[in-house]
């Protein structure tokens, strides 16, 4: 796992170039602590710089930016691609010959034999790249299918500059730092920004499963090109269900994911998995145990809250498959010393604040291995979440209710505080054994809003919201319309079934621009690279010509992933009620976190006029009476005033 950035600009000299390549990596150290280069093509005005982690070939004949044998590609590659020994082979017997063990080399072989566009197809990985076309004088920058490795591009008067990072950009030449405020509306709603779109109105992401072709720095950026997409997918396995009944689907599912996993497990430095204990990364750590020959090491962070503790369902599965098991179990206190680094790391706004534990469990990882598995992707596609629950079977309840009579239920509901719903889970949490009503006042808040909505769709975006109206001082709807890719995705009419839509618009969205990106900046910034073997684009295709009774079975789950793991796990190990990776943010909001968000809310130095005083004043006080669990949306407030405060100065 590595990091990049680079420029193209012509009215630069070589030596400006090169010099302005190695200013743009080097506030990315962390992505690539072991080793750095740049390359320069002083003609065509081109420099790129590189950080390197050391995970497979680790000798200098690894290293990169890195030219094809040729000559003609030049690339600087951020990721790793699994398939790279198959294709290797398959070079080799077109002739081709190799230097190095690193899969950066076969990538060059593979684009100077098939061409950019259908060399990247055939790659099996995580990956972002910039690929420098001498030839031609083309700039080729992409994104993976899933949009695992990030990738910022952004747009001078003359040039272009290109990074892992945003913060890599900022330190190019001319970095323009005007806000979208269209983007910030759809961040204080999602908690994240969707792509192509960033928190700035001059540089985007290239959106996963694209290619962004440059050919003139000073002209018009061409719109990015898709070689895969989730909806493509999508159509074509719904359009082709699986023939096989449900013994041999879960069988072939065994068998990818088994070699999903086998594959991640190439590395030329240690190797671990993160487990939380839950249906996901159980699976992965079973497979790992029976295709890896040494010890599986596991890592979990646990809180001292309880309904926030996985981590004694993670030991003892450790256990159960033999694992070497690393726990840690954090205060409230330790996890809040954390939080003033968030805005470094995360140098885009991002408030979902399981970052939080990522972070933790992250540096947790780090201390022991530099590779670790995840169990990352199996709620989106094997229909993990309550909220596919309420799509299926309660939201079409709920709109045969009239509109009136639901308004009058929600208005009823609000008017109970958020503190009287949660009395019942704070006298579960004094008993031996736990009762079934955590974050009670956090889901009747979810009901209220869900029942004022118009429809299915509008039920399903707004669980997905953490404010249907942001506190922006220009518009409290801004972001939120024509441009709400959640919205378009959930309004079309295909897919037809609402939970195949729910579902196409979590792999689409959510999962790249949340939990993708935060799983990104959190570990990179310990230098850990994580793999999640779920998202091998494979399993995605397998994963939508299943039978939607395979992914949720009346109100289970993941049926089919299930399956998998109690082939290798009793389900009394697993089964629970669905957690969730997440902190207590309402407490840590009203508690050790107080005064320091208060004062990024309240100066006036730092607020600026992009929120709505009086409105964020309502919510903090709602917040800290107890009159609502408005913790997710402070938290937003909060993390982008820490992001102004840093970032804006």
């Amino acid at each position: 796992m590595c990091g990049f950035a680079g420029i193209w600009h012509t009215r630069l000299s070589g030596r400006e170039l090169t010099a302005c390549a190695a200013r743009m990596i080097a506030p990315i150290v962390h992505r690539g602590p072991d080793d750095s280069g740049t390359w320069t093509d002083a003609g065509a005005g081109v420099a790129i710089g590189f950080r390197r982690l050391a995970i497979l070939d680790l000798s200098p004949a690894g290293r990169q930016p890195m030219a094809s044998a040729s000559g003609r590609y030049v690339v600087a590659f951020n990721g790793e691609v699994y398939n790279f020994m198959s294709l290797r082979r398959d070079l080799e017997a077109r002739g081709y010959r190799f230097r190095s063990r690193s899969d950066t080399e076969v990538i060059l072989a593979a684009f100077e034999e098939w061409g950019v566009h259908e060399g990247v197809s055939r790659l099996i990985g995580m990956f972002a790249m910039a690929v420098w076309d001498i030839r031609r004088r083309e700039l080729a920058l992409l994104r993976d299918r899933l949009g695992k490795k990030p990738l910022y591009v952004h747009r001078g008067e003359g040039f272009v500059a290109f990074g892992s990072e945003m913060k890599a950009l900022a330190a190019g030449p001319s970095f323009d730092t005007a806000l979208d405020e269209g983007a910030l509306g759809a961040y204080l709603r999602y908690l994240y920004i969707p792509a192509p779109r960033t928190i700035l109105r001059s540089t985007r992401k290239v959106p996963a499963g694209h290619i962004q072709v440059v050919t003139d720095p000073a002209g018009p950026m061409p719109p990015p090109r898709c070689y895969w997409s989730v909806r493509g997918a999508a159509l074509a396995g719904l359009a082709n269900p699986h023939p096989g009944g449900a013994g041999e689907i879960v069988e072939e599912l065994d068998a990818l994911l088994a070699d999903a996993v086998r594959c991640r497990l190439q590395s030329d430095v240690p190797v671990g998995a993160l487990l939380s204990g839950g249906v996901d990364s159980s699976t992965i750590v079973a497979l790992m145990r029976e295709t890896s020959s040494g010890a599986t090491r596991t890592f979990t962070v646990g809180f001292d809250e309880r309904d926030f503790d996985e981590s004694p369902h993670a030991a003892r599965v450790a256990a159960h498959l033999g694992a070497e098991h690393t726990g840690l179990l954090v205060t409230g206190a330790d996890a809040c010393r954390v939080v003033p680094r968030l805005a470094e790391i995360f140098d885009e706004p991002l408030a979902d604040p399981s970052q939080i534990p990522t972070l933790l469990v992250s540096q947790l990882a780090r201390r022991h291995v530099t590779v670790a598995l995840c169990g990352d992707g199996g709620d989106e596609l094997f229909g993990g979440y309550n909220r596919y629950v309420y799509g299926s079977r309660i939201f079409p309840r709920l709109t045969r209710i009239p509109r009136p009579v639901r308004q009058a239920t929600a208005a009823a509901l609000g008017c109970i505080p958020a503190r009287a719903w949660n009395a019942p889970q704070r006298l579960a949490s004094r008993m031996p054994i736990g009762l079934p009503c955590q974050r009670l006042g956090e889901r009747v808040r979810k009901l209220q809003r869900v029942m004022v909505c118009a429809g299915v769709g509008d039920m399903y975006q707004s669980l997905l919201s953490a404010s249907d109206r942001p506190p922006l001082a220009a518009s409290p709807q801004a972001g939120i319309g024509d441009d709400d890719v959640n919205a378009r995705i959930l309004e079309d009419r295909e897919p037809a079934d609402l939970l195949d839509r729910m579902m196409l618009a979590d792999q689409s969205v959510y999962l790249p621009d949340d939990l993708l990106a935060k799983l990104d900046r959190a570990s990179m910034a310990v230098s850990l690279e994580v793999r999640a073997p779920l998202l091998d684009h494979r399993v995605v295709e397998l994963s939508w010509r299943l039978p939607r009774s395979m992914k949720l079975r009346g109100s289970v789950g993941k049926w089919a992933l299930r399956q998998v793991l109690y082939r290798r796990v009793p389900p009394a190990l697993v089964e629970r009620p669905k957690m969730g990776f997440s902190v207590p943010i309402d407490a840590w909001l009203r508690g050790p976190l107080r005064e320091w968000a208060q004062d990024l809310l309240f100066c006036t130095g730092r607020r600026g006029n992009r929120l709505h005083p009086p409105a964020v004043a309502r919510l903090w006080t709602s917040l800290q009476n107890g009159r609502e669990s408005a913790g997710l949306a402070v938290w937003s407030l909060v993390m982008f005033q820490a992001w102004q405060s840093r970032w804006l100065r």
